[in-house]
C-alpha cells in the first residue's frame, strides 16, 4: 500500500530529528481514510529547543519524500515537550510544500487522545496534556463564529471544492461536538448534513468526489453550488452560535 510505504520511509528518514513520538490525526487514525484523495495529517514530537538546525534537517527530511507517491499530501506539526501544553501557540509544520506555523488545536489534541494513530514512540498520553470539555466546546464555538462565518461572506472562495468540502463537513462536526461533546469522522459528517438540512445536491457531489466517481461539472454547477452553501452556512452557524454561545 502507497500509504504505508510512505509513512515507513518517513519515519526512518524522521530519525536523525530523534522523535520522541509520531502520531496520525484526522482521517488516517479515525478510520476514514481515503488513499490519494485525503491528506496524511502528522503530528511529531522532537527534543528540544527547535533551533535553525532543526529547521534545516525538518525541510531535508520532506524535500527527500518529493519523488514518493502521495507525499504531496503529507504534513507534520512538530512539538518540542515544553511548548506541547499550550493549544493556541504556533509550531513548526511542514504543510503544501514548505515550512509555516500552526497551531495544534484542541480538536487535533482530543483527536490525539481519544483515537491517534502511534507511528512511532509514545503515546499522546504521555506527552500531551488532555483537553478539558469546557476547553473544547470553546475553541469548536469560536471556529464557527469567529473563522467561518465572516468567510460564508466571501463569495468567490465556494467556487472551490476545499472551501465547499471543508466549511460544510466542519459545520456538521461542530454541531455534533457542541451537542454531544465527540468528535466525528468525515462519513458521519455527510450524514449528518442530511440530517442537518444542508442542500442534498450538495452534499451528494462532496459524497461522490470523496467516494465515488466525480460528475464532469462546468461552471454553471459550480456557481450553483457556491451559492447553496451560502445560502445554507451562513444562517445554519448563525443558529448554531446562538444555541451553545
Amino acid at each position: 500500500m502507497p500509504t504505508d510505504a510512505l509513512l515507513a520511509r518517513f519515519v526512518h528518514d524522521l530519525m536523525p530529528l530523534r522523535p520522541l513520538a509520531l502520531w496520525a490525526h484526522g482521517s488516517l487514525a479515525g478510520g476514514d481514510y481515503q488513499e490519494g484523495r485525503s491528506d496524511l495529517d502528522l503530528i511529531a514530537v522532537v527534543p528540544g529547543p527547535l533551533t535553525l538546525g532543526t529547521v534545516r534537517g525538518v525541510i531535508r527530511t520532506h524535500r527527500r519524500l518529493r519523488a514518493e507517491p502521495l507525499a504531496a499530501g503529507l504534513h507534520c506539526t512538530y512539538l518540542t515537550p515544553a511548548a506541547s501544553t499550550d493549544p493556541g501557540a504556533a509550531h513548526l509544520t511542514w504543510a503544501h510544500g514548505h515550512v509555516m506555523r500552526r497551531p495544534v488545536t484542541p480538536v487535533t489534541r482530543r483527536e490525539l487522545h481519544d483515537f491517534g494513530r502511534v507511528l512511532h514512540g509514545d503515546p499522546p498520553a504521555g506527552l500531551l496534556p488532555p483537553v478539558p470539555d469546557g476547553q473544547l466546546h470553546e475553541f469548536v464555538l469560536q471556529d464557527q463564529r469567529d473563522y467561518w462565518r465572516p468567510k460564508v461572506d466571501r463569495a468567490r472562495l465556494w467556487r472551490h471544492d476545499v472551501w465547499v468540502d471543508l466549511g460544510l463537513l466542519t459545520f456538521a462536526r461542530a454541531t455534533v461536538t457542541l451537542r454531544e461533546g465527540r468528535l466525528i469522522a468525515k462519513r458521519e459528517a455527510l450524514a449528518e448534513l442530511t440530517a442537518l438540512g444542508a442542500p442534498a445536491e450538495v452534499v451528494e457531489d462532496i459524497t461522490r468526489r470523496r467516494y465515488g466517481a466525480p460528475a464532469p461539472r462546468g461552471e454553471a454547477w459550480l456557481a450553483r453550488r457556491a451559492e447553496l452553501t451560502r445560502a445554507y452556512l451562513g444562517p445554519a452557524i448563525d443558529a448554531l452560535v446562538t444555541s451553545y454561545g
